[in-house]
């Protein structure tokens, strides 16, 4: 959410002016209206969803108490025909949707998602194109001739670098990806993908100067508030470093400068069979904190924000981590993959 001229709001003031859209970015407006207010911005409602889990459950009702209706399968994707705000539980995020028209889903299980099918770009510069997938999901091959050799589902709002493009035995337009992470290529549909042009990478607020522009990330309240000469200008739900049964990556307090960035990044680790394992190419709109990779980024496999369960990051919804990309300093130029100068933002992470 993005707010326009902000002259005497508090932190505490702005985090209760947001109100419900710290559960969701996507309330309707008539839950919003108790809340609402003209210094926030408030962004679309979804219209498709696409279920992140197997056996998800969908209830009669918005309420985890409610009657089980049906689970769904991982991938699944539906119409969202209404979106509600539950019951007490779990109450760090209550927003519901009615999934198709039949039954409710607890809102962290869908990934919001879009359709939007794009005109195939014959020729690619050498040094690539950054693209983004503008499907629910779509298969990456080791081959375009053999679709069925599958690498990596690549889902909605994820990034990668295009590198050149390739044709199926039908004639029909894959794109290349190359993955920096584990040093391949892979094969895409052309026509799921969005190429960005330059000017939908502009900085946002480019005039405020360096100094001006400062983060805070607030552990407690699992929410990111961005300033202008103190005044905050942008606000959203977050989920940061939690505490797993393998290790403790709690977002640690403290003042971080950010200054450097990567529009996409292929990030893993650990023993891929063990339950805190990750293996997620695409990651968008990366905004590092540490050298160790502690940052901002975009998120697909889940969209349960307001409780952390992150590996240290701090896991934001995609078009949140995309403006805070734009925002921050440095100001990346569009073309580049990695990215790193001063002055960079200074970020807080408060405890309470």
């Amino acid at each position: 959410m993005v707010a326009t001229d902000t002259p005497h709001f508090t932190r505490r003031d702005f985090l209760k002016l947001a109100g419900a859209s710290l559960a969701a970015f996507c309330l309707p407006a008539s839950v919003r209206s108790a809340s609402a207010h003209p210094l926030v911005q408030q962004e679309e409602a979804p219209r498709l969803g696409r279920v992140i889990a197997n056996n998800t459950k969908v209830y009669e009702a918005p309420s985890l108490k409610s009657k089980l209706v049906t689970k769904y399968f991982a991938d699944h994707v539906l119409s969202i025909t209404d979106i509600t705000v539950g019951d007490e539980e779990p109450s760090y995020n209550r927003v519901w949707y009615k999934m198709n028209g039949e039954g409710y889903v607890h809102s962290g299980s869908i990934h919001p998602v879009d359709v939007r099918l794009n005109e195939a770009h014959s020729s690619i510069p050498p040094e690539g194109r950054l693209a983004e997938v503008s499907v629910p999901y779509t298969d990456s091959t080791w081959s375009p001739l053999r679709p069925e050799s599958v690498v990596y589902r690549l889902y909605y709002g994820t990034t990668y670098w295009i590198t050149g493009v390739s044709y199926d035995n039908v004639g029909g337009l894959w794109y290349n990806i190359y993955d920096e992470k584990w040093k391949i290529t892979y094969y895409a549909r052309a026509a799921h993908f969005h190429l960005f042009e330059p000017d939908e990478l502009l900085p946002i607020s480019p005039l405020v100067p360096a100094e001006a522009k400062r983060i805070e990330i607030l552990l407690e309240d699992q929410a990111v508030i961005a300033y202008e000469y103190d005044r905050p200008v942008f606000i959203s739900r977050a989920a940061t470093g939690a505490h797993f049964s393998d290790g403790d990556f709690r977002t640690q307090p403290g003042r971080y400068l950010m200054n450097r960035k990567r529009p996409s990044r292929h990030m893993a680790d650990g023993d891929f069979a063990a339950p805190a394992s990750y293996d997620l190419p695409g990651v968008p709109w990366v905004s590092y904190l540490t050298d160790s990779g502690i940052s901002f980024h975009g998120t697909y496999w889940h969209n349960d924000f307001g409780k952390p369960r992150s590996h240290g990051c701090i896991n934001l919804p995609t078009p949140s981590a995309r403006w805070v990309y734009l925002w921050t300093r440095p100001d990346v130029p569009w073309s580049e993959r990695l990215f790193q100068a001063d002055p960079g933002t200074i970020v807080d992470v408060i405890e309470r």
